[in-house]
């Protein structure tokens, strides 16, 4: 199975766009939404093509191909209009032989880590910084960084997971980072 990971749209509708664009060239089984699907938030700028509806008509479209939690940014109004559940704190997935706490970032981080054993791995967007690194006790910490507002001079980013394989690209594919976290 394949995932591809994504974070961080804030209602952009040109990112969105590419995002599936992505997630078809990839051929990946499902998506997975690290939160702030819609709103920009009060500290970031609009994002190019800020077009909340549109971004919820196409995410809808791909509904049975998602799997989401909830950011700082989303709300139970969001829920109201996606078709999909969005307000899920965190979510546990084993992958590899790991387990891995998927979450948004703004609670559990890697200065508030979850109960976490050493080889398991954080999985979270919210920094808008890609990251693949190992954190306090031997937890893995993994970001895609943000498809519509990177920082950091960073390009826009995702994520991959494929046989063990972790890998954060650019929108072109090119590979960013990548590992095994052995």
């Amino acid at each position: 199975m394949k995932l591809m990971i994504a974070s961080d749209l804030h209602g952009s509708y040109y990112y969105a766009q590419r995002m599936r664009e992505c997630y078809s060239r990839e051929g990946a089984q499902r998506l997975l939404l690290l939160g702030d699907l819609l709103y920009h938030g009060p500290r970031n700028d609009l994002p190019r093509d800020y077009a909340p509806k549109q971004v919820i008509a196409l995410l809808n479209e791909m509904k049975h191909e998602l799997f989401c939690v909830r950011g700082n940014c989303d709300a139970e109004v969001d829920q109201m209009v996606l078709e999909f559940p969005i307000l899920a704190d965190y979510m546990l997935l084993f992958l590899g032989g790991r387990t891995v706490f998927v979450t948004h970032g703004h609670v559990h981080n890697e200065d508030a880590l979850p109960p976490l054993q050493p080889g398991d791995v954080l999985l979270h967007g919210h920094t808008h910084l890609p990251e693949m690194r190992r954190v306090d006790g031997g937890v893995w910490y993994l970001n895609p960084g943000s498809l519509a507002i990177p920082k950091g001079g960073n390009p826009p980013s995702y994520m991959t997971w494929e046989d063990g394989l972790w890998q954060i690209k650019a929108l072109d594919g090119q590979v960013l980072r990548e590992g095994n976290l052995a």
